[in-house]
């Protein structure tokens, strides 16, 4: 039993940086790209010293969040609820009402599965101005389904007058801390976290709460993807632009509300859309593009790339990603598949 230990012990610290597990969502980065580090916790340090009405709150996961630069600089500010997040939710609501801005950080499991009534009622029904923000979203830990939270897209876009938002990397972290610290509403946002690859150029990107991005032209086929599969997106489509084959990539950042328009616009042009998410197949991007297609009466080809809708075992992040299809190169072997099938 010893060895055992000793061996999960060793897996886990080869599956780290600065010392933490990816089990505790440090974000995996390729080594060429740049990173920034902890680029939520950075922003909120800067939203908080414009409105000193921002509070931080966390639910025994202030580490593990990076809402400790906000602690160190605003300690009156920051509160530590414990490991109770139905009681975390319950207090941002009451003080959003009393023109506080709370932001609340814990694992997206556990608000999404421990506290979804109390940000239904609690925050959305009366539309307090909470801000919810989510660690560990989908595949962004190897510690299995206890702590992935795959499905919580599906369980927040459900919810009315919530917005839902699901970041690429560190620029659009660092951008939407700062469009949602000025939006009077609940918002849920996934959280990347450590050391935060930057994908979109931190000079010319501007996030949106109202609009898609459009990262490339193409006329032979539609990627729409979200979060950390936009990374993955972009690659994909330099490979098939190598290969002769020109796509379209939106990328977006808001499933909640959606750019309904931006979408149709993109349907209106090409035959083949291929969806791509860091969470199940089920009730998120790809099911808010199928029901769009449908709504519009449009007649594309739709495939969702994402987790298949069952639970993930244990196991290093680029082996999970690998198995469930997560890679730019799923995404391209996906469209060269569906190109290349008869009509």
């Amino acid at each position: 039993m010893w060895i055992g230990i000793k061996l999960v012990a060793n897996w886990s610290c080869k599956m780290t940086k600065l010392g933490q597990t990816v089990a505790m969502g440090v974000s995996e980065a390729v080594q060429s790209q740049p990173v920034i580090t902890a680029p939520f916790g950075k922003a909120l340090v800067e939203a908080g010293a414009r409105n000193p009405k921002i509070l931080g709150l966390t639910a025994d996961l202030g580490k593990y969040t990076d809402i400790f630069p906000f602690k160190e600089a605003f300690p009156d500010r920051f509160f530590n609820i414990g490991m109770a997040e139905q009681n975390m939710v319950g207090i941002a609501a009451g003080l959003a009402r009393t023109g506080f801005v709370p932001f609340c950080t814990t694992y997206c499991v556990f608000a999404t599965r421990r506290a979804y009534d109390f940000i239904a009622i609690g925050c959305a029904l009366s539309r307090s101005n909470v801000k919810i923000i989510a660690g560990l979203p989908g595949l962004t830990t190897g510690y299995g389904a206890t702590h992935q939270g795959i499905e919580d897209l599906a369980l927040m876009r459900s919810i009315p007058n919530l917005t839902v938002i699901d970041p690429c990397d560190a620029t659009e972290t660092m951008q939407a801390v700062h469009a949602i610290a000025e939006f009077d509403g609940p918002v849920y946002m996934r959280l990347l976290r450590g050391q935060v690859p930057v994908v979109l150029d931190l000079a010319t990107y501007r996030f949106s709460l109202e609009r898609a991005q459009r990262l490339r032209e193409g006329t032979d086929v539609g990627i729409i993807s979200t979060g950390l599969m936009t990374g993955r997106a972009l690659e994909a489509v330099q490979t098939l632009s190598a290969l002769g084959i020109e796509a379209t990539l939106l990328h977006v950042p808001v499933i909640k509300p959606l750019d309904v328009a931006t979408i149709a616009e993109l349907a209106a042009t090409v035959d083949l859309l291929v969806t791509a998410e860091n969470h199940v197949v089920t009730g998120g991007l790809g099911s808010a593009v199928a029901d769009l297609i449908v709504a519009c009466q449009t007649k594309n080809k739709l495939i969702k790339i994402g987790i298949p809708d069952h639970f993930v075992e244990c196991g290093s992040l680029p082996y999970l990603h690998t198995k469930y299809g997560l890679t730019a190169e799923n995404i391209v072997s996906t469209v060269l598949s569906a190109l290349h099938q008869p009509s």
